[in-house]
């Protein structure tokens, strides 16, 4: 049973964003700091990553822990609703399912894929996130 009213809890859901999240955005600020320049939402590309690097044929999707299952069993926002269990859990489970789907078919393409979890990007985590962005993106690009 769910613990709010309907029109409650049309009113919070229609609250959660698709794009431009905080999570994602403190990402884009991150790597516009460090100089990078980007893309955003390509829809030419499976999953329409979060942030694309065309030239260098690199994408970076920032994931909510909870919409998309984070798979680290030390991630306190994966939980799973307490109510209507049915319904979440095929749902977020076919989240988690294209997620993979669509990271795979953007690696055939050529790409390479860069998952930042919303559980690591904050103020404590700024200096590792800042690292592994770098890396990421100044490794060398396999030839296709």
């Amino acid at each position: 049973m769910d613990t709010l009213a309907p029109k409650e809890r049309s009113e919070r859901m229609s609250r959660v964003r698709g794009k431009d999240t905080k999570p994602e955005l403190i990402v884009r600020r991150l790597l516009h700091g460090l100089g990078y320049r980007y893309r955003l939402h390509a829809r030419d590309l499976p999953g329409k990553p979060d942030i694309v690097f065309r030239g260098r044929r690199k994408a970076i999707y920032v994931h909510g822990c909870f919409w998309h299952r984070h798979p680290d069993p030390a991630c306190k926002l994966a939980r799973l609703p307490k109510t209507r269990q049915d319904f979440w859990v095929p749902k977020l489970e076919g989240n988690r399912q294209r997620d993979i789907e669509n990271q795979r078919r953007l690696t055939e393409m050529g790409w390479e894929v860069l998952v930042v979890w919303e559980c690591g990007i904050g103020q404590a985590k700024t200096p590792d996130l800042t690292d592994r962005l770098r890396r990421f993106l100044d490794a060398e690009t396999p030839s296709c």
